[in-house]
């Protein structure tokens, strides 16, 4: 039977927290001629989200100057980028990154698949919510105008936010594994409509019995399955919420490992997971990547970029440090 799973992120409340002393620390650091960015990095790395925007609102009291206006002035490049991503209201980051996603130079549809396949019913909820604060736009007509086909279906489907959430009927499981493999593997052509409720309607613990039982059943995995019975951006949403389900870290450690391969870094997606499962499950993923990988997550980054950007980013990785 499926395993409830429980996560661990790389950054935690810390324990002794000073407001006004944080807020004086950063002050200080950007008093002057001059920056002191390993100072910044250290206040934002040694407490987490609740906690920043705290410091920032004392910030505020205190000099009467916004802290996020004040660090982009001092700061620049992918540093100033991910200190601010630092400081983004948890609740807000998703949908913010969502709208960037369908509201950039083109839609960014591997960044939507990132977001929201792995996403429980809460999650949703919570993007969908901030989304409408934010933008005053529903979420999930915004993306179904600038999506199509059996990919939007999917994407759509995760907005719907209706997972089920009731405990794994093994009678389901069996009927599941069968139908996705009447639905393609035993047919000419394939249902795509017996995927997506499959793989957009249930629980993620029952998805994974289905995935062990569709192996009897087909003779084949799950995965494979889809990589022959579909193509391009459907069966790239489709393999995502399959990986996801079997191994959420490695899913997550790979997505990393993708931004920093090849030539060139994607700096702006690195960013994107490190910050947002810094409090989550950053510890698990850089577990998964190393395993994946045979090489620590913090010497591929340090490998990869430099100076205080690299500093900022292994801190993350690495966790909490003690406050200054």
């Amino acid at each position: 039977m499926a395993k409830t799973r429980f996560y661990q992120g790389t950054i935690r409340a810390a324990e002794e927290f000073d407001a006004e002393r944080q807020a004086e620390l950063l002050q200080k650091a950007m008093k002057g001629l001059g920056t002191d960015e390993r100072r910044i990095t250290q206040v934002l790395v040694s407490h987490n989200n609740d906690q920043r925007q705290e410091i920032a609102a004392k910030y505020k009291q205190m000099y009467g100057e916004d802290l996020v206006k004040q660090l982009k002035s001092e700061l620049s490049g992918c540093f100033e980028d991910a200190v601010l991503a630092l400081l983004i209201p948890s609740r807000k980051y998703d949908a913010i990154n969502v709208r960037k996603a369908v509201k950039g130079l083109g839609t960014d549809e591997k960044m939507l698949i990132e977001i929201l396949c792995p996403r429980t019913n809460a999650d949703i909820d919570v993007i969908k919510q901030e989304y409408k604060l934010l933008y005053e736009a529903d979420v999930s007509k915004v993306v179904e105008s600038e999506l199509s086909g059996d990919f939007k279906r999917v994407i759509v489907a995760q907005l719907e936010g209706n997972r089920e959430e009731t405990d794994i009927d093994m009678e389901k499981v069996e009927k599941d594994a069968q139908d996705l493999y009447d639905a393609g593997e035993a047919i000419v052509g394939t249902d795509e409509s017996v995927f997506n409720k499959v793989l957009c309607m249930r629980s993620f613990p029952h998805m994974a019995e289905v995935f062990e039982r569709y192996k009897t059943v087909a003779g084949k995995s799950i995965s494979d399955s889809i990589k022959s019975e579909t193509s391009g951006l459907f069966q790239e949403s489709l393999l995502a919420i399959v990986d996801c389900t079997i191994d959420l870290p490695a899913f997550y450690a790979e997505r990393l490992h993708k931004t920093m391969a090849g030539a060139g870094t994607d700096d702006d997606q690195l960013i994107r997971l490190l910050v947002s499962h810094s409090e989550t499950d950053l510890g698990d993923i850089k577990e998964a990547y190393f395993k994946k990988y045979d090489k620590s997550l913090r010497q591929m980054i340090s490998e990869d970029t430099s100076g205080d950007y690299k500093r900022l980013l292994c801190a993350i990785v690495e966790g909490n440090v003690t406050p200054p």
